[in-house]
């Protein structure tokens, strides 16, 4: 049996979840995939997966062997496509990951349009909050917001963004006024679960010491989409990115409260591994989306900044 095809048999198993899926998307029966598999097993002495009738799950030695064969599998298409040069157009399938709510509003419709220039280019759009090693789960590209920490990584700045507290007109309009830090203990806050129950503002001018409000939440979501929504509901005051808020304070749904109050801005970034950008399909993608993240971004800058 072919190693490479058994390879990449045994990562389309393991993401389709199933070797029935892995089968059908390959037009084989579960059997030869099994025994695809079989023959990985065989070949490193240890077992790769855990099955049952219907599941399969990784070993730690397959957690391990799978990334091996992700990189293997990448990096031969790479070399296809690398020795083709500019022969070559745009193919095969591009793995991308951002944050959920950046990707879901600000990459995605960028996606939406590369893929209408490019037909011979699928894509797969991986939505996670917490960070993806591209290297091991096979992504070709990743949306950073935020400083970065891999400097392995090619990185191509697109903009930046802060965060806001935010608050409905009608809220703002019952309560105390906002013009300090220190005045969110008299409110009442819709925080996010997975934050603590504090924000920490920049230093006061002539000083090196953060400000840090703690507080009570009177609401506390797991879902931006929630809490953006709780604060138009005037439920009270939420902290957000710029981004995840900008339509609502376009429509003065919202308002921002202690701007000048805020860290400086964060930078939003494209990464990619290196040598990733000699492929066509990678290449063509950073071409088109960097210069329309940056018009977003700087868009959103503005916008947000008149008010």
């Amino acid at each position: 049996m072919d190693r490479l095809d058994a390879m990449k048999v045994f990562v389309l198993a393991v993401d389709e979840g199933s070797l029935a899926a892995a089968g059908r998307k390959l037009g084989r029966s579960p059997a030869a995939v099994s025994r695809a598999i079989a023959f990985l097993e065989e070949r490193v002495g240890a077992e790769l997966l855990h099955r049952t009738t219907r599941s399969i799950k990784l070993s730690e030695e397959g957690e391990r062997y799978v990334a091996i064969c992700r990189r293997v599998l990448t990096e031969l298409e790479e070399a296809d496509d690398i020795v083709a040069g500019p022969r070559t157009a745009p193919r095969g399938q591009l793995t991308i990951t951002a944050p959920v709510v950046s990707g879901e509003m600000v990459l995605r419709p960028i996606l939406d349009a590369f893929l209408d220039a490019y037909p011979t280019v699928s894509a797969k759009l991986l939505l996670f909050d917490r960070s993806v090693n591209l290297i091991e789960e096979g992504v070709d590209i990743a949306l950073r917001i935020g400083p970065l920490a891999d400097s392995a990584m090619v990185a191509m700045r697109v903009g930046e963004i802060s965060r806001v507290v935010v608050a409905a007109p009608r809220y703002l309009k019952q309560h105390p006024r906002i013009t300090d830090p220190g005045d969110l203990a008299k409110h009442q806050i819709v925080a996010m679960a997975h934050l603590p129950n504090s924000w920490t503002f920049a230093p006061q001018a002539g000083s090196s010491a953060a400000r840090t409000v703690q507080f009570m939440p009177r609401l506390v979501v797991n879902s931006t989409y929630a809490a953006v929504a709780s604060a138009v509901a005037g439920r009270g005051v939420a902290r957000m990115y710029s981004y995840q808020v900008a339509e609502q304070v376009g429509r003065g749904e919202l308002e921002i409260v202690l701007a000048g109050d805020e860290d400086p801005e964060m930078p939003a970034h494209l990464i990619c591994p290196q040598g990733r950008l000699s492929v066509p399909k990678v290449r063509a993608f950073t071409d088109f989306a960097v210069p329309r993240l940056k018009k977003h971004f700087a868009q959103l800058k503005k916008s947000l900044g008149a008010r």
